[in-house]
């Protein structure tokens, strides 16, 4: 009972906090959703029971879907518990749901020195690709160059010109953001980053 409590109470913040988020009154989301003031103010308040036949018409009306109004706000939608995946050298957790929105992958990554490298770990995709250090040096192969990244600093690349990331002078950590070739080629490939 409590549970339902709370997932009334949340529904009835998420249509004030549309609402108001519109910079609209009462009477205008009266108006849209063919409902009185009245009604709908005790329905945000708590003092009139939510009926499924009002809240159509008022997801409508704040242009949302009404899985959405009334979607549980368990933490396990918010909430991600990553699983660290390993290869020899570089050890990964994703930090993003599958298929996340806009197609782009979040990732940690920790590369130590014993990675293999050289011109046969090289991976050409298309798109780019983005990453940041979170501690140690970073060393990022990108066509004949080799640049060395430091922590706190990052690196934005075309993944058209062949790359791979390493250690440089002990294991570096970076947060990396992949589109979906870059997801398919470096966490399901199994190959360098």
């Amino acid at each position: 009972m409590e549970q339902e409590l709370d997932l009334d109470g949340m529904i009835r913040q998420r249509i004030r906090g549309l609402r108001l988020a519109r910079g609209w009154t009462l009477d205008t989301l009266a108006a849209r959703s063919h409902l009185s003031p009245s009604n709908l103010s005790r329905i945000e308040t708590g003092r009139r029971r939510i009926a499924i036949d009002q809240l159509v018409p008022i997801a409508k009306a704040l242009d949302t879907t009404l899985d959405q109004l009334v979607e549980s706000h368990d933490d396990a939608d918010v909430v991600i518990r990553p699983q660290a995946c390993d290869s020899p050298g570089l050890t990964s957790w994703l930090l993003s749901r599958e298929r996340s929105l806009h197609g782009v992958t979040v990732a940690k990554m920790r590369i130590t020195p014993d990675r293999p490298t050289g011109a046969e770990h090289l991976k050409v995709h298309p798109g780019r690709e983005w990453f940041t250090v979170l501690s140690g040096t970073a060393r990022l192969e990108l066509g004949e160059r080799t640049i060395l990244i430091q922590e706190g600093n990052a690196a934005e690349f075309s993944t058209m010109t062949p790359h791979s990331i390493g250690a440089h002078d002990g294991p570096v950590e970076i947060l990396t953001i992949f589109d979906g070739e870059g997801e398919r080629t470096h966490l399901h490939g199994n190959d360098s980053v």
